[in-house]
């Protein structure tokens, strides 16, 4: 006959976060194990692809004490938040917007001093 299980913790239905697999003791009874909630990548935040050089962990274990500063970033301008092909991209716009503020700075200079 088959041994009858029970959950080891007060939570009792098979919801995501309640996930078992049974295990057979050294002392030949089964057990419930629990099981970690399967871990996704961090992702950019403006294209959504896998951000490299980061571990791939649960929001629970980002905290300091478990993972120091390091571990979480990448070191350059929003290191753990954006891809670098983003990044590079918005450096390079506001490099043009900047550059195309002054040649209009400078067509005004010059059609202002052909008028007088």
């Amino acid at each position: 006959m088959v041994q009858r299980l029970t959950y080891r913790r007060r939570h009792c239905y098979a919801t995501k976060s309640n996930r078992v697999r049974v295990v057979k003791t050294p002392g030949g009874r089964l057990t419930y194990q629990y099981q970690k909630k399967p871990v996704s990548a961090a992702k950019c935040g403006a294209t959504g692809v896998k951000l490299n050089g980061l571990k791939n962990i649960r929001p629970s274990k980002l905290s300091n004490k478990h993972l120091s500063k390091k571990n979480k970033t990448v070191h350059r301008v929003y290191g753990g938040c954006l891809d670098h092909k983003v990044v590079r991209e918005r450096i390079i716009r506001a490099f043009l917007i900047e550059e195309q503020k002054i040649v209009k700075k400078v067509l005004k200079m010059k059609t202002g001093k052909s008028a007088k």
